[in-house]
Parts: C-alpha cells; structure tokens; sequence
C-alpha cells in the first residue's frame, strides 16, 4: 500500500545518527499505525455482520499507480517492444501508438514564423518544425451577380440568368443549408436563429428565416423519394411500420420504411393499404393495367363495356391526371378498378 503521505527525502549531509535513528523511530509508528488500522477495519466487518449487515467492499488497487518505463528502442528480449499494449518491455499503456492527430488534415493556409531573436551570423537554416492549428471561419459573404442585358437588333431584351440553386432569392445556398441544419438537427429556434444571424451581418428577417425552411423543398422531397428508390432495389428486406397522432385537427399517419442500411419516413392522413402501395412508389404515381387485374375483374364481373374501354390503357402515370375527369371516362374507370384491385385482391397478385 502506498503511504498517502511520504516522508520528505533528506540530503545524505542531513543524515546524522539522531536523525537515521528518528525516521526508524517514525517508520516503526507508521507500521503499528497501518496494522491497527486494518485490525480497527476487520473488527468492524465482523461488528456489522453480527448486527446482520455487510461489510465493506474490497477495493482492487489502481493500475495507475504502477510506473511505466520509456520503451527501448531494442525491446525485449524476445524482440517485442510491447508497444500500445502494456505488456513487454515498455510497458506502454493500450492505445498509445496512435498515429498524429493532425496527419490527415486539409492545411488551408501555412504561414512561415521566424525566432523571435535576432540571428548571430553564421547561423543555417535547417527546416520547419510543424504546428498544426484548426480554427473555424464564419462570415458574411455576398456577392453581386450583374446580369447582363442585351437589346437585339429586332428590340427584344436579352438578360442573363441567375444560378439554379439561389431559386431567385436573395439568399444563397450555403446559408440556406446553415439555417435548415441548426433549426432541425441542432433544435435552434427561429429568434435565436434571427439574433445570431443578425450578429453576424446578415440582413434578413424572423419571416424570412421561416420561408427559407418552408419553402423551396422540392429538391430534398425528391432527394428523399430517391433514396427509397435507391434502397427498394438493392435492399433484400425492408420493415415498416406507422403511427397515428392529430395534426391541424385531423387524424394524421406517418409511416416508416427501413433496414439496417436506411430509414425513409412520411406522412399522410390515410393509412390503408392503397396509400402504401403509393408510399412504395415514391412519388410516383403509376398505375399499370396487367393479366392479374383483367383476370380479377373478369371474376368480379366488371361489366363487359367497361372492360371493352379500359383495353386500350395500359398505364396512367400521376393522380392529377385523372382524379378531375368524368367518372364514366376510361381513364376514371381504370382508376376506380385499380383501387378496387388494390384494396381486394389477394398479397400474391400485387
């Protein structure tokens, strides 16, 4: 055991007999001390156990106190070093051959630094010593985009075009992502949101900060709807799942479809099993006259007319592009047959 408080070391010209023969003295007391101590100890684990409670716990000493020694360059003796694994000749602790840092930094900028002190003549040049330093820049950056205009010769006015992504707004898109990142994943409220931006030399307002995270998301809806058609086709197994809660009044859904490699989430106010063969398409909406829905028509007895106009479709792609028609047109009775398929026959013919 490790005494908590160490005799202080005494030079060897300080070490006359009286003073070797008091240390003996004060080494002796610090023994009788320390064996009391753990007979005082023992006695009071018996004491508890007869009063039927437990006794202390027993406490394994620290590794920490074991001093390790700098590894050798020839190792042992066996020619291991030991190295990271705190074994063997050096006796290093595990994981301490790591490798730099900042090895696989990007280094944007290097900036050369002279001693401090005035160089004697003579001196040479012998290299750098590297000190990596990362550091995070965030500024206001705008620019000025001057569309050109250009009058040909018959009056008409050419005008140049501004870049896809700004979406002709007034604010870019790297902001855009900054301020969709730290109100959705980071949990930032708008105001927040508004006083940093505001503090960092950005003229905007709360009502602009809300337009840029409602509006403008037909690029991630699509980006989202891919990525189910991405893993759809190289995925062997997906499990779903779905729950309900109130939205604006109303009895909303959201459902979940995944694996262990992706999560894809939506929601919608239906969740019967027609709204799920439309979430697998992804936003896609594609409805396909095959062998399996004329055959079940056939045996549901769908009328012969019916059937007579509906031979000429195959495919009908979009909701929009039928839900507004006359309910007698091909189109509405091949829609209304496909729900009547979908939500009626059986998991195989899907």
């Amino acid at each position: 055991m490790t005494d908590p408080n160490p005799l202080p070391e005494i030079p060897e010209a300080e070490r006359t007999p009286l003073v070797e023969s008091l240390l003996a003295r004060i080494e002796q007391l610090l023994e009788e001390q320390r064996r009391q101590a753990e007979l005082i100890g023992q006695l009071r684990d018996e004491i508890a156990l007869l009063k039927g409670e437990k006794a202390r716990p027993k406490f394994k000493p620290s590794g920490m106190e074991q001093q390790t020694e700098p590894e050798s360059p020839e190792g042992n003796a066996d020619g291991d070093t030991g190295a990271g694994d705190g074994t063997g000749g050096s006796r290093k602790r595990p994981g301490s051959a790591k490798r730099p840092k900042t090895a696989q930094l990007t280094i944007h900028a290097s900036v050369g630094v002279p001693p401090g002190v005035e160089l004697p003549a003579g001196s040479r040049f012998k290299g750098y010593r590297d000190f990596v330093v990362q550091d995070l820049r965030i500024a206001a950056h705008n620019t000025r985009y001057r569309l050109e205009v250009w009058q040909t010769p018959d009056g008409e006015c050419l005008v140049g075009t501004l870049p896809s992504d700004l979406y002709g707004g007034h604010f870019g898109a790297d902001l855009r992502r900054y301020v969709l990142y730290q109100h959705h994943h980071c949990q930032v409220t708008q105001p927040l949101l508004h006083e940093q931006l505001r503090e960092w030399g950005i003229d905007i307002s709360v009502g602009q900060i809300d337009a840029l995270l409602t509006g403008h998301t037909g690029a991630f809806l699509a980006e989202k709807d891919q990525l189910l058609t991405t893993a759809l086709e190289v995925s062997r197994w997906i499990s779903v799942d779905d729950s309900g809660a109130r939205h604006q009044g109303r009895n909303g859904d959201v459902t979940q479809i995944g694996n262990d490699w992706f999560a894809w989430f939506s929601s919608t106010y239906s969740k019967s099993r027609i709204n799920f063969l439309q979430l697998l398409q992804a936003g896609e909406r594609c409805y396909t006259l095959n062998a399996h829905a004329l055959e079940y028509w056939c045996e549901e007895g769908l009328p012969a007319a019916a059937r007579r106009q509906l031979q000429s479709l195959t495919t009908i792609t979009g909701t929009p592009a039928w839900a507004g028609r006359n309910r007698s047109s091909p189109d509405s009775l091949f829609c209304r047959a496909v729900v009547l398929d979908s939500e009626q026959l059986p998991a195989a013919r899907v």
